[in-house]
């Protein structure tokens, strides 16, 4: 890894964001033989990338686009952990369902091209498999065999890390980007130059092309999370539950998903109007991350609700049939949202790409959205 200052330096990319979406985009641009250099306004990995479930979900995103963009990135994870020293902490999803309007969801879902590496468990098979799922009305559980969880506050950490010494990529942190008039980035260090640049903003909506972003109504979605303390089992993978069929579209947009959204509406108001819906993965120290909750704002308050956290601890009790364990940590986080698009990608001039993911699905897209970046930059012809 170079001493050299970076601002004595020529890059062909500048990387402004060093949350997922940015790394990846460093990692495919490095894969393509390019000199990078990432630009942070932290110290360390702060906002969505590391407040959430390092679920690499690909089961339930949306049919088509969004659900490749999420095979692939399953694929790049497996590729980079070993070398980059980031566990996988567990495998496969349990979809555990109550409601034979849910079953009918699975069943539509198992006859589409999106049920590969997917089967229905019968609940005698599901409680064979975990006996610790109690829950009474158990009625179906999809499994599915392709998902992986990482554990995100050590594993941005550690490919930033990797990106820098085994593919030399530079990287400047506590330094805001003013502005951009390629080949030159304004630093609050001084004067980067690159002669193409990635922007990965994150729900920065202000800072860099407000104007470019602004054309697209964007806003922030505030999450509620939780950590309980080990059950004293493992899961077999991690477990969603029907308020999940109801919210990812590659299980809701499917037309027999109309009966299940009205009968939620009516049993679990209060649930939908949090926007709550369940995800339990495991630490490997046991413990549970458990969530969450969705709440709209340009500028999202600060504060749990403990009646929110009520709320997704019900559903958890009623999903697995146990009480929860006890809450050793909470906290919120926040990430762009949009209500028609899953992904801004969006081009100020022919040297530049502002890529935001709008759908909280960073974690489980952003290797296949930094390879399109890359891909889409070398494209245009700009020479280093």
């Amino acid at each position: 890894m170079t001493t050299r200052s970076p601002l004595s330096e020529r890059f062909d990319l500048a990387v402004v964001g060093a949350g997922i979406v940015g790394l990846a985009t460093a990692l495919a641009a490095a894969r393509r033989g390019l000199r990078v250099i990432v630009i942070d306004r932290d110290a360390q990995a702060n906002g969505a990338s590391v407040r959430n479930f390092g679920f690499i979900t690909v089961t339930g995103q949306q049919r088509g686009t969004m659900w490749a963009r999420a095979r692939r990135t399953r694929d790049v994870w497996h590729e980079v952990a070993d070398a980059a020293g980031i566990a996988i902490v567990h495998t496969g999803l349990w979809m555990a369902v109550r409601r034979a309007e849910s079953v009918a969801v699975l069943e539509a879902f198992m006859a589409t091209e999106m049920a590969a590496g997917c089967r229905l468990l019968s609940p005698v098979e599901a409680r064979r498999r975990c006996p610790q799922l109690t829950a009474p009305q158990l009625a179906a559980v999809l499994e599915s065999t392709i998902e992986l969880r990482v554990e995100s506050r050590d594993a941005i950490p550690r490919l930033a890390a990797w990106l820098a010494n085994r593919h030399g990529v530079a990287f400047m942190r506590n330094t805001t980007v003013r502005a951009i008039e390629v080949p030159s980035v304004h630093t609050s260090g001084g004067r980067v130059q690159a002669a193409r640049v990635a922007v990965c903003p994150g729900d920065d909506f202000t800072g860099l092309y407000p104007e470019r972003i602004g054309a697209y109504a964007l806003t922030r979605c505030k999450l509620q999370m939780l950590r309980l303390a080990d059950p004293g089992f493992r899961l077999p993978g991690a477990l969603m539950s029907d308020l999940g069929l109801g919210r990812y579209l590659g299980y809701a947009e499917l037309p027999v998903a109309a009966a299940l959204k009205a009968r939620l509406a009516v049993e679990q108001a209060d649930h939908l109007t949090h926007g709550i819906h369940l995800i339990v993965v495991q630490s490997a120290d046991g413990s549970l991350v458990v969530g969450d909750s969705h709440h709209y704002a340009a500028t999202p308050d600060p504060f749990s609700q403990q009646q929110v956290d009520a709320l997704i601890l019900d559903e958890f009790r009623s999903a697995l049939g146990i009480e929860p364990p006890s809450t050793i940590e909470r906290w919120i986080g926040t990430y762009a949202s949009a209500s028609d698009r899953p992904i801004v990608i969006d081009q100020p001039e022919p040297s530049v790409r502002v890529a935001i993911v709008t759908c909280g699905a960073g974690a489980s897209t952003g290797f296949a959205i930094g390879e399109e970046l890359i891909t889409s930059l070398l494209d245009t012809g700009v020479s280093a």
